[in-house]
């Protein structure tokens, strides 16, 4: 089996400047423009859509009790804010499409 590698923002800003020809200081304040603009909506607790790509939301988890495996003690856990993403439907078919990861999983 593959290992997917790790890609980051840094080599995506190459690629977007590269393709576009566009000043890598210039995509990169985009790019970092765009991604402090969605972790500002979703603290206010909005929903973000983007058509075709996915949606992120807000969600509030409830507070549990879980039991710690090793000493089987239980363990009150705080009830938290989380993001849950949904993949959309372009994204959705291209990970389904042949040489596209693992293939074994299913959305």
């Amino acid at each position: 089996m593959d290992r997917a590698r790790t890609v980051t923002k840094k080599e995506l800003v190459d690629r977007i400047a590269d393709g576009t020809k566009a000043k890598h200081v210039l995509v990169k304040k985009v790019v970092q423009g765009f991604l402090d603009e969605i972790i500002e909506e979703l603290a206010k607790g909005n929903r973000l859509e983007f058509r075709d790509f996915g949606v992120f939301e807000p969600r509030q988890r409830a507070a549990r009790i879980a039991q710690n495996p090793k000493t089987l003690a239980r363990v009150q856990v705080p009830a938290k804010r989380t993001v849950r993403f949904k993949v959309g439907r372009l994204m959705k078919q291209k990970l389904q499409a042949p040489g596209a990861g693992s293939g074994a999983g299913s959305a």
